[in-house]
This record gives structure tokens, C-alpha cells and sequence, in this order.
């Protein structure tokens, strides 16, 4: 029963973890195929400037909705993709964009992982390095009382029978 209780479960996890739930509400989508994958496309790039961290393909917050409902208008209204991206960035700021672009304003947004990624090797090196020049390594040479023990111990036995008990 646990067994089967689990194996249902696990089908019901995997079957509705595949289904991505987007917020585009019917009355939204253009009737033009086109015309709506471009739409969907463009909104999966621009933020959500009340969640913002989420794009408006995936916010249900009301500005969401006029943003997408703006980039369908832009679009039947001819402008390409990147006029429609030109006049978000122009009305928003750049802070619009989920993917800002590479310029020299953002060129810490994009490098800084690099950045902290090597920072953090390089200290990790040094950790290691340190770690492994922190274990002395034993000294080689005998001390004068261990070299008179290995002579006793080396030393033939006196009596044929006898074993010498080390001290």
C-alpha cells in the first residue's frame, strides 16, 4: 500500500513539475501564431517591475498585464522586436530587461560571478597550500637514546633461548 501511495506521488510530482504556469490570460494572445510566439518571447524577457524577479510572462501583478498587453499592441502595430525592446528600455530603463546588455555600466553586473569565482579559488589554493605546509615532517635522524635502544635490540642475544623485552 506504501509502496503504491509512493509511486503515486512520485507520477503526480514528475507530471506536474513539467507544466510551466504562465500568467498570459486568453483575452491576451494575438490570433496571429507569429505574431504571439514573438509576444511570448519578448515577455519572457522583460522583468516585472513589481516582482522583479520574475518576468511579465510570469506575473500576475496588473502592471504585468498592461506590459504585456503593451508589447502586443507594439506588435501589431508593426514595430520588429527590437523597436519594441527600444521603446520598454526607453519608457523603463534598462532595469526593464531580465538580461541587461553587456555595456560598460553593467560590466560589473556580468563579471562580478567571474570575479568572486576566482577570488575564491585562489583562496582556496592558498588554504590548501597552507594546509599542506602546516604538517612538519618527521625528522629523519634518530636521537641518541633511540640510537642506544636499536643497538640493544640489533645487538646479537647472549643466551641462545632468551628474548629481550624491549623497553
Amino acid at each position: 500500500m506504501r509502496r503504491a501511495l509512493g509511486g503515486a506521488i512520485l507520477l503526480a510530482l514528475i507530471t506536474f513539475s513539467s507544466f510551466t504556469a504562465y500568467a498570459v490570460l486568453p483575452d491576451e494572445m494575438l490570433p496571429d501564431r507569429n505574431l504571439e510566439s514573438r509576444a511570448r518571447a519578448l515577455s519572457r524577457s522583460l522583468r516585472c517591475m513589481v516582482c522583479q524577479n520574475q518576468s511579465i510572462d510570469d506575473s500576475e501583478a496588473p502592471l504585468a498585464r498592461d506590459l504585456r498587453v503593451l508589447v502586443r499592441e507594439r506588435l501589431k502595430q508593426g514595430d520588429s522586436d527590437t523597436q519594441v525592446l527600444d521603446y520598454l528600455t526607453t519608457r523603463y530603463g534598462e532595469f526593464v530587461l531580465l538580461k541587461p546588455p553587456l555595456a560598460w555600466h553593467t560590466a560589473l553586473l556580468w563579471f562580478s560571478p567571474l570575479g568572486l569565482l576566482i577570488i575564491g579559488a585562489i583562496g582556496l589554493g592558498i588554504a590548501i597550500h597552507r594546509r599542506r605546509g602546516a604538517v612538519e615532517a618527521p625528522d629523519p635522524h634518530l636521537t641518541p637514546a633511540e640510537e642506544a635502544r636499536l643497538a640493544r635490540v640489533l645487538r646479537p642475544s647472549d643466551s641462545p633461548g632468551s628474548e629481550k623485552m624491549l623497553s
